[in-house]
């Protein structure tokens, strides 16, 4: 028999819908997910297992009465840690912020609640995710290896079926490293789709909250829950929020799509990685699909303006906070936060005007070449040994594998476009990786679409994470 943990998010909420589970059934079952796997993986900050099943019973209720919101009524998924919830314990994974209770939900979980979506609890984070401290939590694919970045418990809790779904955030990859990481698909959406009101910022001008699921249609459809205008949020758009379900199923013949070589397939991209992204091109051709090679020499900019604005913005939300209570920052983090006051403004001003220059080359790029999506490896490693994060790397890319791991993720956060990674495979050592689609503006539903086509011909995102196989 089919465990219902084993099921999507899309799949448990077709059986709410036909009176074939309940709510109750479906919180209950991530609990025993959580607790046979939380004392290994420790993905959890906060477990809510009461508040969830009181929930859970209204929301039984409410649906036995005929009275279903919409796909997301009745199920549970976990918010990260950064991410305001009100009245429950949100403490961005730092000490500074130890038993603070939020007056208020963050926008994003306002309208997943009004979607009937429960919370079964607050998820792991890097100190203020900014990912320069060490959380406790593991990889449910290895537990000696990295689970990804600042999003740890989103990716590790959906990963161990002890949540349908999750909230990420991202600023430079913190949703698509994790995902990747993870066997995940993870959608950093246009910048202003999805509200940050309510987000404990890292950069206010790079911040962006998404989905982590199993699957690519329970992607869209908690992104469809979370997105639009929010007059709070002064980066919102003023975009419609289409049905990003409507046309997964129609294919990619007719598409263009872009394939940029130069920097994402340079010489530190491993092989395997490489081998089955140009796999992944090359089904898409064969499906009817376009593949444009392009050429974007403004990327090598991308990551010196990335941190660049990333460090001034994010010194300038802790300056109080630093200052008060300076000896509750994990060191790592201090030193971070602190170096963000020495980056003069004149070069935080060049930084603005190169992810400009880049904006415009990017656009340009999709419009000259008339292309639907642009494809690269989402990552150009699968993860490391935990104990190897911050040694240089071996492959001759000067960096270490941490830092390499935003290598491919950066750039979409400068430009705002929606980027989605997708699982491709796992390596030999039974690590899984992705590929990354980013899109036009605001054309998440494309993205989508271009995505469900490769997932449907394989089976990646049924493989289930080794280390806690057994357990």
């Amino acid at each position: 028999m089919t465990e219902l943990t084993d099921l999507s998010l899309s799949e448990v909420s077709d059986l709410l819908s036909a009176g074939e589970t309940s709510s109750v059934e479906l919180v209950q079952a991530n609990l025993r997910a959580i607790e046979k796997t939380e004392p290994v993986v420790h993905a959890y900050a906060n477990i809510l297992a009461e508040e969830a099943l009181a929930a859970a019973e209204h929301a039984d209720t409410e649906i036995a009465a005929g009275d279903r919101r919409g796909p997301l009524h009745g199920l549970p998924i976990g918010i990260k840690d950064n991410i305001y919830t009100k009245g429950i314990v949100t403490e961005s994974g730092s000490e500074v912020m130890a038993g603070f209770r939020p007056a208020y939900d963050a926008t994003c979980v306002e309208k997943l609640q009004g979607a009937g979506a429960i919370i079964i609890g607050k998820l792991r984070c890097h100190e203020f995710a900014l990912g320069s401290n060490e959380p406790p939590t593991r990889s449910p694919w290895d537990l000696n290896c990295y689970p990804g970045g600042s999003s740890i418990g989103s990716g590790a809790a959906v990963a161990s079926r002890s949540s349908f779904g999750a909230l990420g955030t991202d600023t430079g990859g913190s949703i698509r490293v994790p995902s990747s990481i993870n066997n995940l698909v993870g959608m950093k959406a246009s910048f202003g789709r999805v509200s940050i009101y309510g987000v404990v910022p890292v950069a206010w001008s790079l911040d962006h909250v998404g989905p982590m699921t199993r699957t690519v249609k329970d992607n869209a459809l908690l992104l469809a829950g979370m997105a639009g205008y929010d007059p709070k949020d002064p980066t919102s758009a003023k975009q419609p929020v289409p049905d990003f379900c409507a046309d997964l199923e129609a294919g990619v013949a007719g598409m263009r799509i872009g394939v940029e070589r130069d920097y994402f397939f340079y010489d530190g991209l491993r092989d395997d990685i490489r081998a089955s992204v140009e796999a992944v091109i090359a089904e898409y051709r064969q499906h009817g699909a376009e593949i444009v090679e392009i050429n974007l020499p403004e990327l090598e900019i991308t990551q010196d303006a990335l941190f660049t604005i990333v460090l001034s913005e994010c010194s300038t939300y802790h300056r109080k906070l630093i200052r008060e209570h300076s000896e509750k920052y994990d060191p790592a983090t201090r030193s971070i936060v602190q170096l963000g006051e020495l980056v003069p403004a004149t070069h935080y001003l060049a930084a603005q005007q190169a992810r400009s220059l880049y904006r415009d080359a990017i656009n340009s790029a999709f419009s000259e070449h008339r292309l639907d999506a642009m494809l690269w490896p989402t990552m150009p490693i699968a993860t490391a040994p935990l104990n190897q994060l911050y040694a240089p790397r071996a492959d001759g890319y000067p960096d270490t594998p941490v830092g390499s791991m935003c290598h491919h993720t950066f750039n979409a956060n400068l430009a705002g476009l929606p980027a989605l990674t997708v699982p491709c495979g796992i390596t030999s050592e039974g690590l899984p990786y992705g590929f990354q689609l980013t899109g036009r503006a605001f054309d998440e539903a494309i993205v989508y679409r271009i995505a469900y086509a490769y997932e449907q011909e394989h089976d990646w995102h049924l493989r289930k994470a080794a280390a806690i196989e057994d357990l």
